[in-house]
């Protein structure tokens, strides 16, 4: 007997439909499983066997044969576990799906015992239910919160295969995801830090703020001590808030990626994600045979932070000039090429000199002045180029130290940052792979970054005393419209340019 079940399998960030084909007939005992399976997959048959007697059925002595279309394309994970054991059962006639095989797309991992597993990838599954025209999904009970944010689409939860069969043939129900998408993305808006802990470093603080206003990536430079990682770690809470969309988004790399935490729903907050400096190219970008998301596709629409950034091996920091340039990654394997999205700020910090005090005025630096330029060669210059604001970070005074007022909380500042980004939205209204300064090319920078002629005067020094890149007096432009749009200033004046000047630090360390 034939049966027919919905599945789904995750490619890339985005869900596909695949129908679960179980034929059992008359023949030797055997159970195999065609349509490119592969690793969790093959090895599911033991677990769906165990699974199914210990649930109260029973795994006939015939010959079984599960297809997984479409044959042509490589099938991971254990989610097909709960769809297979379904197929058996209604293909042996131990269940009667009642009409609802064709309507409802199942997924979830078999324990032995017949228990249901959660698996990643739920919500790009509901989505796809939902495109498809589909009544909805059945999922591990941990999963439907996840899903259940999918308007449109029915999620029902079962924590085991017999209350899965039992909702198939009709005679009982599961749970129906019930999710207030609106209150549950205000409860998960909500940061651990906040800038008001931050003690001095009002100039580091004016040029984060730059920096979140325009989507601008920033380096700092300092001494050990001086509160870079501090200051970077609270980055991401005066960026606007997450709208719904980026929010979904966002949360589905996270579910393929496995990175969403138990039962966390949805992503609200904006990601800060920070690996160590031992990473590899492949779990920065992605990889794998079947590439999964890396730290900056995890990054998306938040901030990917580097510390030590000299320490990282170097084709580990070059692998993202594409990223950082385009805002998504293409990751081609012989099998499949994919494509991340990438939009993140780039925060990196690092040290003046390998002992970490050159140029400190309370302490000594023991490194010589050829140690100092080799430790700055280790990050290339094309990469330092991408970089737009360049920033040194001193060591904080003992009377800052000491302070016991507070400061300008995080709050503040992002109500000024977010009424930047919607000045920034408004001019951009007609470029839609445009959402805000830093996004800009050369012909949007012409368009929108006119300077008088003082401004100009004072750029022409700066190219021709500090070496500026082509890249870098773009780069200038783009920070001086984000300071004018801070200022409401519908014109790009001298001061603007004074002031973004200032934060290329390095290219005028090199001028020097």
């Amino acid at each position: 007997m034939l049966a027919r079940v919905l599945s789904s399998a995750v490619l890339g960030i985005d869900a596909y439909l695949v129908t679960v084909e179980t034929d059992v007939a008359a023949g030797l005992p055997s159970f195999s499983t065609v349509g490119l399976p592969q690793g969790a997959v093959k090895e599911g048959r033991e677990r769906v066997v165990a699974a199914i007697n210990n649930s109260g059925y029973q795994v006939p002595p015939k010959r079984i044969t599960v297809n997984l279309a479409p044959a042509d394309v490589r099938k991971e994970g254990s989610a097909f576990d709960l769809p297979i054991a379904v197929g058996i059962l209604a293909g042996t006639g131990q269940i009667e799906a009642d009409g609802r095989l064709e309507q409802f797309v199942l997924a979830g991992e078999l324990g032995l015992d017949g228990a249901l597993r959660p698996v990643r990838g739920a919500l790009s599954i509901a989505i796809m239910a939902r495109e498809r025209g589909l009544a909805g999904v059945i999922l591990p009970s941990e999963n439907i919160a996840e899903a259940g944010v999918v308007d449109g689409v029915e999620v029902r939860g079962a924590d085991t295969l017999r209350e899965v069969a039992d909702f198939l043939s009709g005679s009982a129900e599961l749970a129906a995801a019930d999710v207030d998408r609106d209150a549950l993305f205000q409860a998960g808006a909500e940061y651990p830090v906040d800038f008001s802990e931050v003690k001095g470093q009002e100039h580091v603080k004016r040029a984060i703020e730059i920096a979140a206003a325009g989507a601008h990536n920033i380096l700092m430079v300092g001494p050990p001590g001086s509160g870079k990682t501090m200051l970077a770690r609270r980055l991401a809470t005066v960026l606007p808030p997450m709208t719904l969309a980026e929010a979904l988004e966002t949360t589905k790399i996270h579910s393929v990626a496995g990175a969403l935490g138990r039962r966390e729903a949805l992503v609200a907050t904006r990601p800060f994600r920070s690996p160590h400096h031992t990473i590899s190219d492949a779990g920065l970008i992605g990889g794998g045979s079947t590439p999964k998301p890396g730290e900056v596709s995890l990054a998306h629409h938040g901030v990917l932070f580097m510390d030590e950034l000299p320490e990282f091996r170097r084709n580990v920091l070059e692998v993202m000039r594409q990223p950082l340039e385009d805002g998504e990654v293409t990751i081609a394997r012989a099998a499949v090429s994919l494509t991340y999205p990438a939009r993140f700020m780039l925060a990196a910090a690092m040290n003046p000199c390998p002992c970490g005090f050159h140029g400190d005025a309370r302490r000594s630096c023991s490194c010589a002045p050829q140690l100092v330029q080799r430790y700055f060669n280790r990050v290339s210059g094309p990469l330092l180029d991408r970089v737009d604001l360049h920033l040194e970070v001193p060591a904080v005074p003992y009377r800052e130290l000491t302070d016991r007022r507070e400061g300008e909380p995080s709050a503040a500042i992002r109500e000024r940052v977010t009424a930047a980004r919607e000045r920034q939205a408004e001019r951009f209204s007609n470029e839609p792979d445009i959402h805000a300064n830093a996004h800009m090319g050369v012909r949007h920078v012409r368009d929108h970054c006119r300077i008088g002629a003082g401004g100009e005067a004072l750029l022409r020094t700066a190219i021709s005393k500090l070496g500026f890149s082509a890249r870098a007096y773009h780069r200038v432009l783009k920070i001086a419209r984000t300071i004018a749009d801070l200022e409401s200033a519908a014109e790009v004046g001298t001061a603007h340019i004074s002031e973004a000047v200032q934060y290329r630090s390095l290219d005028r360390r090199a001028a020097a």
